[in-house]
């Protein structure tokens, strides 16, 4: 059974009370800092046709149908917007682009948007500033987790090198604030940093509590909705914003983003775990070697003996390499898969009851549809 299957089939087995834990190839290629010549500018367009777009993924068009000439306007304005006279640089760019995957948060963006009125063009110019924004943190994790590939494309880090890698985030979020400022407010600019900022918070928390075995169910919630969530949040409330909804109608719609993002990382940690790399399409198995303590090892944890609770400890403060396999026997022994499964169905379910007063049209549908691809998906 892989791992979409799991979660259809057990995502109703186990009820979870979580309304009191949140608050409103490992990289064998690119362990050298070593300097690299990078690619050539026809190798880097090359990559960038052969990478998992969400224009050829038949269900992503399905799921994306209502918002597909708007989306397409972001993809051209991300295009215009990273270019270089340099083209080392621009073949970086390029490279860049390819890996953002699923445009799920300019998607949820136009969608809300096209759902309370009709997508404008400032709209358009969001969706690429929050995918420039969110590009540039999954540059910077794949440094942080040592990654090899993305979406089935070499990652920046491996391709070229940590400190590429780095610049190249920062390049971003220069180039997401720029193109914030030539709308007519400062809202976005306002919140989209706002949301940046709760991004890096939380993969500083994630960093900073590295091998601590202590992180319990409510930091994790409160780790993973900055460094996950908070995107898909704002990309929601700025739809609402833009489309003149009041406060609370803007705050109730935002919580879709917010809940849809959670399912996501649970989802996302499930995967790590329990999914296969190719349908994945990125490095898995990183969080245990890295030290990260996921919603599966929480439960675990939770729920172990306190004579496995030891045993599992010892396992996990032992040599990063052995801890996958010595751990997966107790996690198939647990409840943790059908918990970690059941929690992400939870939040799956919060973000629909945010968007049950929508207008009924086809850009509800697809938000519902991205709703339950959210703990459905295998990728």
């Amino acid at each position: 059974m892989d791992a979409s299957e799991t979660f259809r089939d057990r995502s109703d087995t186990v009820q979870v009370d979580t309304d009191s834990r949140v608050s409103g190839t490992r990289n064998a290629v690119a362990q050298s800092e070593s300097r690299r010549s990078p690619p050539t500018g026809d190798h880097a367009v090359r990559v960038s046709k052969n990478s998992a777009a969400p224009s050829a993924n038949p269900l992503l068009q399905r799921l994306y149908g209502p918002i597909a000439t708007p989306l397409a306007e972001v993809e051209a304005t991300l295009r215009s917007q990273l270019q270089s006279p340099f083209e080392g640089v621009s073949a970086l760019l390029r490279h860049g682009v390819a890996l953002g995957g699923k445009r799920l948060r300019p998607a949820v963006h136009l969608l809300m948007a096209e759902a309370l009125g009709g997508v404008k063009p400032s709209n358009i110019t969001i969706g690429a500033v929050l995918e420039m924004v969110h590009t540039a943190t999954l540059v910077h994790d794949d440094v942080l987790d040592e990654a090899a590939t993305r979406r089935h494309v070499p990652t920046i880090n491996a391709q070229w090198n940590n400190h590429t890698s780095i610049l190249l985030g920062d390049y971003l979020f220069a180039q997401s604030f720029q193109l914030a400022a030539t709308l007519d407010n400062t809202r976005t600019c306002q919140w989209v940093g706002q949301a940046a900022r709760l991004v890096c918070e939380g993969e500083l928390r994630q960093v900073l509590g590295r091998d601590d075995l202590e992180i319990d169910r409510d930091t994790y919630f409160e780790i993973i909705q900055g460094k996950t969530a908070e995107l898909c949040r704002v990309a929601c409330s700025l739809a609402a914003a833009e489309a003149g909804c009041d406060a609370e109608t803007t705050d109730r719609l935002a919580e879709y983003g917010n809940s849809l993002g959670i399912a996501f990382q649970i989802a996302d940690d499930f995967l790590d775990l329990w999914g296969d790399d190719e349908a994945v399409g990125k490095t898995l198995g990183t969080d245990l070697e890295q030290g990260k303590i996921t919603l599966p090892i929480i439960r675990l944890l939770e729920t172990a003996t306190p004579e496995r609770r030891n045993a599992i400890l010892t396992v996990l403060n032992g040599p990063a390499a052995d801890r996958i396999s010595q751990i997966r026997n107790w996690l198939d022994q647990s409840d943790a898969r059908e918990f970690t499964v059941a929690t992400a169905a939870e939040f799956k379910q919060r973000a629909l009851d945010a968007i049950a007063d929508l207008p009924t049209g086809a850009a509800k549908n697809c938000l519902i549809e991205i709703a339950e691809f959210s703990i459905q998906r295998s990728f």
